[in-house]
């Protein structure tokens, strides 16, 4: 008689089911960020907002609804404010008057715009006895914007933010400090 042979079903260790648990949620998890990346995408023209809809961020360079936040400083062309939920002591927002959804929107000619944006952060922080080469300065990039509205950040100190914060200002794809950011416009297409 030949012997029949037996498959045995290896069992799965505490180990492995973590590990396959893991995966599986980091999976779903980049499939939510290419769902989240395609929507913003498909909803997203010339970054250019039409007159009737609503901008709150335009609102407050425009001084049209209230209460707006005390702008620290007004200038022809863009306007700085405390942020409203700040990543640490000095957290400041500038953002430009005209309306642009992102850096995505911009180009080569948008240099000067941006370039005056950071060196009227660097000047107010300045103001506030920050040394502005300490101090976090620049964008996040889409889909991790949390207004569709330009807006650079200026923020000290750094050792006061929360891990989550730090992450999220971090120089990445997601974040691009103010330097970084003038560079890559100096190469873009008009």
């Amino acid at each position: 008689m030949g012997r029949s042979k037996v498959k045995y079903m290896p069992i799965q260790s505490k180990d492995s089911m973590k590990r396959k648990a893991k995966m599986y949620i980091a999976g779903l998890a980049g499939l939510g960020l290419i769902v989240l990346v395609s929507i913003y995408n498909c909803t997203s023209g010339d970054g250019r907002q039409a007159d009737d809809q609503k901008c709150f961020f335009c609102d407050f360079a425009h001084r049209r609804q209230g209460p707006p936040p005390v702008l620290e400083v007004e200038t022809s062309e863009y306007v700085i404010f405390k942020d409203k939920y700040p990543a640490a002591e000095h957290h400041y927002l500038a953002i430009p008057k005209e309306h642009f959804d992102s850096l995505k929107a911009l180009n080569k000619c948008h240099v000067g715009l941006v370039r005056r944006m950071e060196q009227g952060m660097m000047q107010f922080l300045r103001s506030k006895n920050v040394d502005p080469k300490e101090a976090i300065v620049g964008f996040h990039l889409p889909p991790f914007i949390s207004v569709r509205h330009l807006h650079l950040h200026g923020i000290y100190p750094p050792a006061d933010m929360s891990i989550g914060n730090r992450i999220s200002f971090m120089p990445s794809f997601w974040f691009k400090k103010s330097n970084d950011a003038i560079r890559e416009l100096e190469d873009r297409e008009l």
